[in-house]
């Protein structure tokens, strides 16, 4: 279905404004992820067995809920309220992620009231509601912005590329200034953002239907095949996405033998992703996302291919697996939403149904790392897998798990993605006019 639409400006300084809040919205993933477990471990000595069930629990908690709050974004974008809502999410969150890192501090753990754990889940529920409520709003808008698929995959080039900025921010913070810091330099990064915001241009006119919580309004996306289609392959890449992620660390050091230079590989992986993602928009203006996308699937089956032959102490080696996986980080963060923004509007549901769209896709996101966990570490432990072991020979555990099992699953995502998107493409109406 195709739709006569006037969009919003988009140049550079329109799409730095509007996705200037990313930045600071990586704050929010990172640490929680990485470093909030670790220093509530080592400096107040709580169990990592009771971070991991709290943290599980309370994310998953946070899932269920994106599916309302993407129906409910629409509802403000059709009320013209998307920034006030930002904003409001933004200073939820905010308190729920100041609160995490005084609590300790505060509240030892151990105290047998079970004040502490209340405190802890409402911390994190505050910041995880926060945090995705901000971002569906955020991405709902983003997918008015943009009049063609060149367009909409430079919107999203802008959000991801500061997002990806604010990563690299997130992870050198902590080593410098600790968990103050992290909490004062993420406060001025979330103001300069929503100052910046505030300017960007309005998201196109709404027309959201007036209900919010009808549990049939939720479930809208599910009937565009298309959408479905492309949730297929998204979740599909991006439990293989997802897998060496969590693994990482464990084939730098059991593997590679390469401890020290984790934070350096880690380092180069994000700012690799970051410094070719304007090649990648020139390619979409050529070649369409969907095939950029396909082309970023055989760059990470390549990459870790290559990591399989690697053998301990392939320091070098492996360095060329960072720089792969790195340049195919771009298309599987900028391309998705780029064909998601498309398919909404092919679907009649443009200007109307964004942010239901995005509440589901957000849900599939988190369903992803859920997977990835659910999945690599169980068969890691099944095949006797021991951390702290460097592991010899050809194919060990974990090498199935970080690269064949990721190789896999990517190829089965690229062969969706060319049936659905890459074959029948030819056909396809243009996404606006």
């Amino acid at each position: 279905m195709r739709e006569c639409r006037t969009a919003p400006s988009t140049g550079s300084l329109a799409l730095l404004r509007y996705g200037a809040p990313s930045l600071a919205f990586a704050f929010v993933a990172l640490p929680l992820y990485v470093y909030l477990p670790e220093h509530y471990a080592t400096r107040y000595a709580v169990p990592l067995g009771y971070l991991g069930a709290v943290l599980l629990i309370t994310r998953f908690a946070d899932a269920l809920f994106d599916p309302w709050l993407g129906r409910l974004a629409d509802h403000l974008l059709r009320r013209g309220q998307a920034k006030p809502a930002l904003i409001a999410a933004c200073v939820l969150m905010f308190i729920g992620f100041a609160a995490l890192f005084a609590l300790p501090a505060l509240l030892p753990f151990g105290d047998e009231s079970g004040a502490f754990t209340l405190a802890f889940v409402g911390a994190l529920l505050l910041t995880y509601l926060g945090f995705s409520a901000a971002s569906i709003v955020h991405q709902a808008w983003g997918a008015t912005l943009g009049a063609d698929e060149a367009q909409l995959a430079r919107t999203v080039a802008w959000r991801e590329g500061l997002g990806l900025a604010g990563v690299l921010l997130a992870a050198l913070v902590p080593q410098l200034g600790g968990a103050r810091a992290l909490v004062v330099v993420f406060a001025f990064a979330l103001l300069a953002g929503l100052a910046l915001m505030w300017r960007a241009p309005e998201p196109a006119p709404h027309h959201a239907a007036r209900s919010v919580l009808h549990w049939r309004t939720l479930l809208e996306p599910l009937h565009n095949r298309r959408f479905v289609a492309l949730l297929a392959v998204f979740v599909t890449s991006g439990i293989a996405a997802a897998i060496p992620a969590t693994l990482v660390l464990f084939f730098i050091r059991d593997r590679l033998d390469a401890a020290v230079l984790a934070g350096v590989y880690l380092f180069a992986y994000f700012a690799a992703a970051g410094l070719l993602v304007p090649a990648w928009l020139r390619a979409v203006r050529r070649f369409g996302a969907a095939r950029c996308w396909l082309v970023g699937m055989a760059l990470a089956v390549t990459a870790f291919v290559w990591a399989a032959l690697l053998q301990p102490g392939d320091r070098w080696g492996y360095a060329v697996v960072v720089v792969l996986s790195g340049a195919a980080l771009g298309p599987d963060l900028v391309m998705p939403p780029a064909l998601l923004a498309g398919v909404i509007r092919e679907g009649g549901h443009g200007n109307r149904l964004e942010g239901s769209y995005f509440g589901l896709w957000n849900f599939a996101t988190k369903l992803n790392l859920a997977l990835a966990a659910g999945l690599a570490l169980p068969l890691l432990a099944l095949f006797g897998y021991r951390p702290g072991t460097i592991e010899t020979g050809t194919l060990p555990p974990l090498v199935v798990a970080y690269c064949l099992l990721p190789s896999m699953l990517k190829l089965a995502s690229a062969g969706l993605l060319w049936h659905f998107f890459v074959r029948a493409r030819s056909g396809a109406a243009p996404l606006a006019s």
